[in-house]
């Protein structure tokens, strides 16, 4: 189980990545989000929808795991199905921070292409 104190370092790290990766001009036609879901914290995309720019559509970018008993965090990439696959270029890390450095630099181009 994902412990508080653990959550909201995680959430203070999700939080400084949305705002620094999308500049304040670029907000109207990008943003960044993320979800929670148990232990897992999902890093989307948001655009306008092209036919009805009113609406916003979401891809996700990437997921972070977290394993209790390893107080460890894993990076998972998605395929084109949204599907999930380990991200095997970095080892689990004890900081979300380290795998949201990885995302940023993104050293083969599968989270920003």
């Amino acid at each position: 189980m994902l412990p508080k104190s653990e959550v909201l370092l995680a959430e203070e790290s999700l939080e400084r990545y949305c705002a620094e990766r999308v500049p304040p001009h670029a907000r109207s036609k990008v943003r960044m989000t993320y979800k929670w879901r148990g232990d897992t914290a999902t890093l989307i995309e948001e655009r306008p929808y092209f036919q009805d720019p009113k609406r916003w559509t979401s891809h996700p970018v990437a997921q972070f795991r977290y394993d209790g008993d390893k107080k460890r965090w894993t990076l998972y990439c998605a395929d084109r199905n949204s599907r999930w696959h380990l991200y095997e270029k970095i080892r689990p890390a004890a900081s979300i921070q380290t795998l949201l450095d990885e995302v940023n630099r993104d050293p083969t181009g599968i989270f920003w292409g």
